[in-house]
């Protein structure tokens, strides 16, 4: 039952849709000019900066290595 009322409104929303006898409407295009004015300026600082670029092999060492903190009162004591 489901199907064939699914299949009837398929049917009857199709058929409103190709009776929609509507015009195309022309519209007025208008042509504008553009002028295109692209300046590239180029700024070069140069830096002597001697700073060594750590590399590690895992992506996140040093978050990891900041989270792996231990306080005074991690260590086990003796009972």
């Amino acid at each position: 039952m489901k199907a064939v009322l699914t299949l009837i409104t398929v049917i009857f929303f199709s058929t409103v849709a190709m009776a929609q006898n509507n015009e195309e409407l022309k519209v007025e295009t208008i042509t504008m000019s553009v002028e295109l004015n692209i300046e590239v300026k180029v700024e070069k600082d140069v830096k002597n900066d001697n700073q060594v670029a750590r590399l590690y092999m895992f992506k996140n060492s040093r978050v990891k290595k900041a989270l792996s903190f231990k306080t005074k009162k991690d260590n086990a004591k003796m009972a």
